[in-house]
């Protein structure tokens, strides 16, 4: 009882310094034309009311996490039933019925998208699914392959002056143009890791529902062309070395040759992307390619989870969609997504979905099997 009331004291104290400090932005407010002093008390008592509550559910969530609650409350109770839920929903997953209703059914949703919605939404789409496709990208690089990578905005950037350029020296269409630009940006990524439609004049709502098409292709041919990867030879080679480095050397594994595959296939997909960026905006300029532009592509990955192909999508759509979402509350919105990011990175710093590593289960006869063979052996010896 008594450190309940001492939580409960320290939250107050959180919230009245936090009052303090926000007192000369959401309280007064000067009209510099009247010369008028309007006082907001009441943001002010939403400040402290809010902050309270937040507090006293990030101390108990904190404690929760320490294993330091001594009672099972409401917030327990839910993270119980999630955790239990999620682990059936992924056994439900595994059937591969299930997986092949669920895919076609978010396919068919994905397709009738932009005709149920406006073309502000399917605007709002088109970035997000961009970036999903930068995120598997990247996670070639830092998921599969563990290298960190804060450039990436970089080969965004060569696939979107590529077209620029090719289009308006050379007339290069778009299709052309866009393994063009893929290929440049894989092999600009390349030298760096070294030592040394038609033709059809559409309105603006039928391109804008055009180009989601293009990105909706361009992501499925992203996923199965990365989930492939990953199962393959080269694949296996990324994960072991990003696992441990030296054992994967001892195990024969050219260590520069992976490093130098990884960045130049995971900067196709940013050609690829920078391509039709620079068809859809018709303007580009370096101000569109800043570093902050790789931050955020790094964040859908690191959020999203790491070499989690769902976790990347997942992470993309809420980068994106979230602060779009918020715009209603445009003085907050930041704010709030701060402190969605600060939520997550504390407690899901594996991301949103994390990666499932691989197990192979021994059934009950391969078991006997091997117990024989092993006794077949013993036996040989003792003769």
């Amino acid at each position: 009882m008594t450190q309940r009331l001492n939580e409960l004291r320290r939250s107050l104290l959180v919230s009245l310094w936090f009052m303090l400090l926000t007192f000369p932005i959401m309280v007064i407010r000067v009209n510099t034309i009247t010369g008028t002093v309007r006082w907001r008390w009441t943001n002010l008592a939403v400040i402290g009311i809010g902050s309270f509550f937040i507090s006293v559910v990030w101390r108990y969530a904190m404690q929760r996490k320490a294993g330091e609650a001594q009672a099972v409350g409401i917030l327990s109770r839910v993270g119980e039933r999630v955790g239990a839920g999620t682990k059936k929903i992924g056994a439900v997953l595994d059937i591969p019925k299930v997986r092949t209703r669920l895919v076609g059914g978010l396919l068919a949703a994905a397709v009738a998208y932009p005709f149920l919605n406006s073309m502000y939404h399917t605007n709002i789409m088109i970035t997000a699914l961009t970036y999903v496709v930068l995120g598997l990208g990247l996670n070639i690089i830092i998921g599969l392959g563990g290298m960190l990578h804060i450039g990436y905005a970089a080969f965004y950037a060569i696939g979107a002056y590529s077209y620029a350029l090719l289009n308006m020296y050379f007339g290069i269409n778009f299709w052309l143009a866009l393994p063009i630009g893929a290929a440049l940006a894989g092999l600009f990524s390349l030298l760096i890791g070294l030592p040394q439609l038609f033709g059809i004049d559409m309105r603006l709502q039928q391109t804008t529902v055009f180009v989601y098409f293009i990105m909706l292709a361009v992501v499925i041919l992203t996923i199965f062309v990365v989930h492939r990867l990953e199962n393959s030879r080269i694949g296996r080679q990324w994960v072991a070395m990003k696992e441990d480095y030296i054992a994967c050397q001892a195990m024969g594994v050219s260590i520069a040759k992976a490093k130098l595959t990884a960045l130049g296939i995971g900067a196709i997909w940013g050609g690829l992307v920078g391509v039709i960026f620079a068809a859809r905006t018709t303007f580009i300029n370096p101000a569109s390619f800043t570093v902050w532009e790789s931050v955020i592509i790094l964040s859908t990955v690191v959020l999203g989870g790491m070499g989690s192909i769902p976790g990347v999508f997942v992470g993309a759509l809420v980068l994106m969609l979230l602060p779009e979402y918020l715009r209603p509350f445009a003085q907050y919105r930041m704010l709030i997504f701060g402190a969605l990011l600060v939520t997550m990175m504390v407690f899901r710093p594996s991301g949103f979905i994390k990666k499932r590593r691989k197990a192979y289960t021994i059934t009950e006869a391969e078991r006997q099997s091997v117990i024989k063979a092993e006794l077949e052996d013993d036996g040989e010896v003792e003769e």
